[in-house]
């Protein structure tokens, strides 16, 4: 049923993994899917951030990421799941919704907390996904504390 999922993480946000992970991976198992770990890095502000940092801030943060992801990658993903792994830089949403169609996934899977208010007037990235994903997008939410 689906060949090519994306799983979108946050690689400082154990939530967005947490519970998404493990539902890939058993998709991916049932299925023979291909897997892929998307991590987006926001883009900077460069005009008001760009003075502040030194010259080669952005690429010893990219090899840092790239290291953090490799890491994830290495102790999360079972080798007997055929997985890659992407790291990009932008706008969250959009880039989720672009590398969906750039790696023709059929399947987008992604975390999400609890909706707080703040999410409701201001739409969390997974609700972005949602509304302009061409392909399915399953949300796999946080268990409720209270």
């Amino acid at each position: 049923m689906y060949k090519t999922i994306l799983l979108s993480v946050d690689l400082h946000d154990e939530a967005s993994w947490r519970k998404a992970l493990p539902t890939a991976l058993e998709l991916c198992r049932a299925f023979g899917s291909t897997l892929h770990v998307l991590t987006v890095v926001p883009n900077l502000p460069m005009s008001l951030v760009g003075m502040y940092l030194q010259e080669d801030t952005l690429t010893r943060l990219t090899e840092t990421l790239d290291r953090d992801l490799d890491a994830f990658m290495e102790e999360r993903v079972p080798k007997d799941v055929n997985a890659h792994r992407i790291l990009e830089w932008g706008t969250p949403y959009a880039v989720i919704v672009d590398v969906a169609e750039r790696i023709g996934a059929d399947l987008i899977v992604m975390g999400s907390h609890r909706p707080e208010m703040s999410d409701y007037l201001l739409g969390p990235n997974a609700g972005h996904v949602v509304r302009h994903s061409k392909v399915s997008v399953l949300v796999v939410r946080e268990e409720r504390s209270d």
